[in-house]
């Protein structure tokens, strides 16, 4: 008697934390980052932020090393509702064309610079070219400023990248810049990298510190290349329509996490910079710093083309530059 007894009350028990359970929103937040990348970090500290201020209300679950897909993968299962959140950098250039701006080579100096665009242009640019794709970026984070690694030869000018395989993101821009310093450009999705550096199907590729350590690209390449040619922002991004479903004020505090997590993101990647490019140097590879100033020279062609091939893409690079001091 007492055995049933105590089934039928852990069934009552079961019954009444069913629907509980149930009532909890679960949000996927997407990324391509390994363990220990900047945006593992990133996400991390975004859903500490949200699980924080939601309690019960809703969950923010990460799922990094592209389980939930490629970048583009990504953009349409935030379409689709089946992800809440992704973190896309370079592949934003092939969402809308003004995203382009940012693949232009040295256009940002730093991340005070970076702050200063954010305002100029979030509001005016970014936030409506994303909304016509229905999209909205509820922060702003970072991928960070990028350089080269390669099995071929260190890079000092652009010269020196003639005929080298390079992967590339999947953005016409940074294909465009590398054709015009002679190097042999390949599209590839980030989770790809590794087995192709490897294989030598690739010579090389090109990303932040924090990528290159965290995908153990210094295990499959000699030379890095300290060129820092493009600085990449990332951005949390949601689906416009899918996030207006959310309840008011979990929508309230998932923008305010993402609004205050670039502070912590900005300050990490600082120091990562410092630390990961020791760490690189520890592992074996070869380190040389490029002469900067030569690839700026030979980037004034890429400049032009965007200024007159996007519209409204003069006015952008000037507006960006006049706020770099």
């Amino acid at each position: 008697m007492k055995r049933t007894t105590l089934l039928a009350t852990a069934a009552v028990l079961a019954s009444l934390a069913t629907p509980a359970l149930a009532d909890k929103l679960i949000l996927k937040f997407g990324h391509v980052g390994k363990p220990g990348s900047l945006f593992e970090t990133s996400a991390n500290e975004f859903a500490r932020c949200a699980n924080e201020a939601l309690g019960d209300k809703a969950e923010v679950q990460n799922f990094g090393s592209s389980q939930l897909g490629k970048d583009k993968e990504m953009l349409q299962k935030l379409k689709l509702g089946q992800i809440t959140f992704s973190l896309p950098s370079s592949v934003m250039s092939s969402v809308a064309d003004e995203f382009g701006v940012f693949e232009m080579p040295y256009i940002i100096k730093d991340r005070d610079h970076m702050r200063r665009v954010q305002e100029a242009l979030m509001d005016k640019v970014l936030q409506p070219a994303v909304a016509a794709k229905g999209y909205e970026i509820i922060g702003l984070f970072e991928n960070g400023f990028r350089h080269i690694t390669n099995n071929t030869r260190p890079i000092n000018k652009p010269e020196d990248l003639a005929g080298v395989k390079l992967r590339t993101p999947k953005g016409a821009w940074r294909v465009k810049m590398f054709k015009l310093y002679g190097a042999n450009p390949t599209p590839m999705a980030f989770s790809e990298v590794f087995t192709a550096l490897k294989t030598g199907v690739i010579d090389g590729q090109e990303n932040p510190y924090a990528q290159i350590w965290s995908a153990k690209f210094q295990e499959v390449q000699k030379y890095l290349s300290i060129t820092g040619h493009v600085y990449t922002p990332a951005y949390v991004l949601v689906s416009k329509k899918n996030f207006a479903k959310l309840p008011e004020d979990v929508q309230a505090a998932l923008r305010q996490c993402g609004k205050s997590g670039q502070d912590f993101v900005y300050k990490e990647a600082a120091r990562l910079e410092t630390e990961l490019l020791e760490n690189l140097k520890k592992g074996g590879i070869t380190v040389n710093k490029a002469d900067n100033e030569a690839f700026i020279e030979a980037s004034k062609p890429i400049y032009d083309e965007f200024a007159s091939s996007v519209k409204g893409g003069k006015e952008l690079i000037d507006t960006v530059q006049s706020l770099a001091k």
